[in-house]
């Protein structure tokens, strides 16, 4: 269970506003990688009985990660949200579209963070003091906040995408590299909101050259 050590030595040393910072959606084919960031009150005396519904969203089911979210945007000080879509991905590749992801996500902050814990990525460049946590979600409350913002908010746009590319059962699988996901790859040939730098795609393009949604 993630606690408060990692956001309580920051605040002993005068850090008023730490941001916890994740992402998710490194690993599908199609979609966005969408991050949260997530700044908790620096007081939190008498917050268990709404701390104890935050964890690493991939150890909770679908309406436990939606009780967090609720939970976050009741108590957090300030929530946000930022996505980089499949075109950039392909650009930039996954690691660097995920970390610009978490920094869009930073900017989103009403309240300017004064250090950040990010769950575990490779940081080239960050225009804040940071500290990269190896199972973030899974040890700090800050981290485990954004971590299921950041799932129910990608989730969401993947439903969403199923309405407009029908076929794909996307609002399942969520874009993930999963046996029903690759049959309609197969099927139907890429849509635009699929990977096209992942290998998988990449393979169906060449089967669809012309592509099945031009």
């Amino acid at each position: 269970m993630p606690d408060l050590s990692l956001e309580s030595g920051l605040h002993s040393r005068g850090i008023q506003f730490v941001a916890g910072v994740d992402e998710a959606g490194r690993g599908p084919l199609a979609g966005p990688v969408v991050a949260a960031a997530v700044i908790l009150p620096p007081d939190l005396t008498g917050a268990e009985p709404w701390l104890q519904f935050l964890d690493d969203s991939k150890r909770l089911s679908h309406s436990r990660r939606e009780r967090a979210v609720d939970v976050v945007h009741q108590h957090a000080l300030a929530v946000g949200v930022g996505m980089v879509g499949p075109e950039d991905i392909d650009v930039m590749g996954i690691g660097r579209a995920a970390l610009a992801a978490m920094l869009s996500a930073v900017g989103q902050l009403p309240i300017e963070p004064g250090h950040l814990l990010l769950d575990y990525i490779y940081v080239r460049e960050c225009p804040f003091a940071y500290d990269t946590i190896v199972k973030g979600d899974s040890r700090s409350y800050s981290i485990a906040a954004a971590s299921n913002v950041a799932k129910v908010a990608r989730d969401q746009l993947m439903v969403e995408a199923e309405a407009a590319y029908p076929g794909y059962a996307f609002a399942r699988h969520k874009g993930y590299p999963t046996k029903a996901h690759f049959e309609r790859l197969r099927e139907l040939g890429p849509c635009p909101i699929h990977r096209r730098s992942f290998a998988p795609v990449a393979q169906a393009v060449m089967q669809f050259p012309g592509g099945s949604w031009t």
